[in-house]
């Protein structure tokens, strides 16, 4: 089970921990507010504490989370010293809320991962992205219809496109097939999928369909 650490425990940051904790995550979850740890208690590892102090966020354990969101915006300079803090400790994904391009840009160069905008990235879309094991990246292109990189559905792996039905199979249409390169250093190669283009095991298959759909899927 993944172990993600939220700083912050705004709207943002809450709601992103209350969704991550349905999905069956383990969250551990730190802010100033005492208020707000007890109540996000009942559904989190909650910690009340300053988490611009570096040895803080290590007492607390966020250096073994799997990932970090630091859901910190309004305080820019508190946004930025966390995430130099997670990195510092060894986080090997950091992600960070932030508030304008320019925020992002600075976060971005001290160590950020990756860099949401609130304003475009709501918390349940982030917290579905975190957690489900199939959905390894996720975009939603317009109202209800979306496009993500998943792993192959177990019961189609070996079979063609067009044995597998995939389309009626899943609701969904495969842009590209990510495949992995015979030389483990060198990125994936890109497959324009074919009706007797194979699926294997280790492919990520690029899809286009209803959010809804994609869910169901995952």
């Amino acid at each position: 089970m993944k172990r993600i650490g939220i700083v912050g425990a705004g709207r943002f940051g809450m709601s992103l921990a209350e969704s991550l904790a349905n999905a069956g995550t383990e969250v551990l979850l730190i802010d100033r507010n005492r208020p707000a740890m007890q109540n996000a208690s009942e559904f989190a590892t909650a910690l009340q504490g300053d988490a611009t102090q570096p040895h803080v966020l290590e007492e607390a354990g966020f250096g073994e989370c799997d990932l970090v969101v630091v859901a910190i915006g309004s305080n820019i300079e508190a946004s930025m010293m966390v995430t130099a803090n997670c990195k510092e400790l060894g986080v090997p994904n950091v992600v960070a809320k932030a508030t304008s391009e320019l925020h992002g840009k600075i976060l971005r160069r001290i160590g950020a991962d990756t860099v949401v905008y609130p304003d475009r990235d709501s918390a349940h879309r982030l917290a579905r992205a975190i957690a489900n094991h199939d959905v390894i990246d996720f975009l939603e292109i317009s109202d209800g219809y979306s496009i993500a990189e998943i792993d192959v559905p177990e019961p189609l792996r070996g079979k063609t496109l067009a044995e597998a039905n995939f389309r009626n199979a899943t609701g969904m249409t495969v842009l590209c097939i990510r495949r992995a390169d015979g030389d483990p250093m060198k990125p994936r190669k890109i497959v324009i999928p074919q009706a007797d283009s194979a699926l294997q095991p280790d492919d990520k298959l690029i899809v286009f369909g209803e959010t809804r759909k994609l869910d169901e899927l995952s």
